[in-house]
């Protein structure tokens, strides 16, 4: 129930009603949170929420969580999966999917890309005034048909979507965008205009970070350029310039950031390639820092 999961939930609920959705969670996660109300651009929202325990197999299941309570949400997740379930993450990261593939099989997931939207939440407000696109496509192990499916279900309740020839390559370009702007932005508790800012520390590691992630792409095989790099500029520019990414929404109400999925799993993967990351080596110790303070 974050800033995208309440988003498409009630994208969903507006097209098909209240009960064509529900969130998902555990006894102690329900008995928390069963009677919260939303607002979602000021309109007051309640949605389904359902005990893990009493699911039955679903048609689309939407994994929307941070990267710290994966593992858990996995749990939770197992009797929502049945022999036709799709299941696609719009976790941010180019390692949910293989995460959540060795649980459940490679062919019941299409990879998923959530982009150019500028939603936030703080407790239990929602706001955003760009909702963004679902980008979707199938890499190898995973079923064109259900790329199909998923895409007549969004013609459906008007969904804003792209299917990508290559959707690695997309999920590689949004992963360059966010260890730039979700790292800086928390790094230096700055705003997307803050880290747009030319000629600013925390413009130029933003721009460095990507870089990085460039250079490990291509070692990787996937080929990111500086085009690629300035093309998710423009988008941040499309944004609410005082707007703010995940991370620093974590940053400002105290929460462990997803710091590790992605200086973490750029510094890592680098070091296979004996490639250097300043850049994302600055970030990590600087959100490290700051987590240190909670």
């Amino acid at each position: 129930m974050g800033a995208l999961g309440l988003m498409y939930a009630d994208t969903i609920a507006k097209a098909r009603g209240r009960e064509s959705v529900s969130f998902v969670m555990n006894k102690e996660r329900l008995q928390k949170y069963k009677d919260a109300v939303f607002t979602c651009n000021g309109e007051v929202k309640t949605f389904r929420m359902r005990d893990c325990e009493e699911m039955e197999p679903v048609d689309l299941l939407i994994v929307a969580v941070k990267y710290n309570g994966l593992p858990d949400a996995m749990k939770d997740m197992r009797k929502c999966v049945g022999e036709n379930t799709i299941i696609m993450s719009v976790m941010n990261g180019i390692t949910s999917e293989k995460m959540i593939a060795e649980e459940f099989g490679m062919e019941k997931l299409i990879d998923t890309v959530a982009q150019g939207m500028d939603a936030m939440k703080f407790g239990s407000e929602l706001r955003f005034t760009q909702m963004g696109e679902l980008h979707i496509g199938v890499e190898a192990g995973q079923k064109q048909e259900n790329v199909d499916a998923v895409a007549e279900f969004f013609d459906d309740i008007h969904m804003p979507y792209v299917v990508e020839e290559d959707i690695l390559f997309r999920m590689w370009a949004k992963f360059m965008l966010n260890v730039g702007i979700n790292q800086t932005c928390m790094a230096y508790e700055t705003t997307y205009s803050g880290a747009l800012t030319e000629g600013t520390e925390a413009n130029d590691t933003l721009i460095a970070a990507m870089r990085e992630v460039i250079t490990l792409s291509n070692a990787e095989n996937i080929g990111l350029s500086e085009k690629d790099l300035w093309l998710y500029i423009d988008i941040l520019k499309t944004l609410d310039p005082e707007g703010v990414p995940s991370m620093r929404q974590d940053g400002i109400a105290r929460r462990y950031s997803e710091v590790e999925m992605f200086a973490g799993t750029v510094i890592k993967m680098a070091e296979k390639h004996g490639i250097d990351t300043p850049a994302n080596r600055l970030l990590y110790q600087k959100v490290k820092a700051i987590e240190a303070t909670y």
